[in-house]
This record gives C-alpha cells, structure tokens and sequence, in this order.
C-alpha cells in the first residue's frame, strides 16, 4: 500500500547499512522539503506530544490528501518528510487505513529513534489519520 516515494525511501534504507549514513540521509529529506510559512505555525497546526517543535499542515483536493510541515528539529522534519512520502497523493478514504507501524518497522527506525522521538512520530501519524478521518 505504500507510495513510490515511500518505496524508494525504503529501497535508499537497504542500500545504506550504516545507521548514521540513514540518519543523515532522513535529515536530508527534511531539509529538501520547502518551509512552512510561519503564518501557518500557529496552535491549529501544532502537534502535542512531541519534544520538538512541530506543526502539521493537511490540505485535501479533489479527495486527495496532502500535508507540508515543520520542525525545529533537524530529525523531526526528516521524518515529516518520511510521512510525506507515505502519505501526500493518497485518496483521503485510504490515509487511516495505513499501517504506519509497520510501513515505518521497515525502516528500522523504531530500533534507533530516542522514546520521545518515537513519541513524536506517533503523534504526527495519529495527527494525519485524524484528520483524513475527519474528512472521510
């Protein structure tokens, strides 16, 4: 079920074997993403639950769901990115029925993110199902 460009990240995983090389490769998804505008990093984009900064943008066209987002955190905007590639270009019906989970276990990265970070995924993800949810 997952996306191309997830499917590519996941491929990108493989080919790296050091975990510091995928770490620096994550913040280098995060840092090719173009910025929020701080217009949009007010309390309504704001994900609680996260150690870091973060902000979460949804917009949905045509039944397709989409987000952009934010971190202060070099790591955190790197797994934004991640979500963005499992998400952007989805029909809205099907966001919730992914399996983050386990689409981000093969990545591996549950072994090396700190609890707060893990944390923190799990709050965006539960963030984007709830909003495709919502819009379902």
């Amino acid at each position: 079920m997952a996306s191309e460009a997830f499917e590519n990240i996941v491929a990108d995983f493989e080919f790296l074997e050091d975990w510091e090389d995928r770490y620096r490769y994550v913040i280098e998804q995060g840092k090719a993403m173009e910025p929020l505008d701080d217009a949009l990093k007010v309390p309504a984009t704001k994900v609680d639950g996260c150690a870091s900064q973060v902000w979460l943008q949804p917009s949905i066209e045509n039944g397709v769901f989409r987000f952009d987002g934010e971190s202060d955190a070099m790591i955190v905007r790197g797994l934004i990115a991640v979500l963005r590639a499992l998400y952007n270009g989805l029909p809205v019906s099907e966001v919730p029925k992914v399996d983050a989970a386990a689409e981000m276990a093969r990545l591996g990265l549950h072994d090396h993110l700190s609890a707060q970070r893990s944390n923190g995924l799990r709050a965006m993800i539960a963030r984007i199902r709830h909003v495709a949810a919502e819009a379902a």
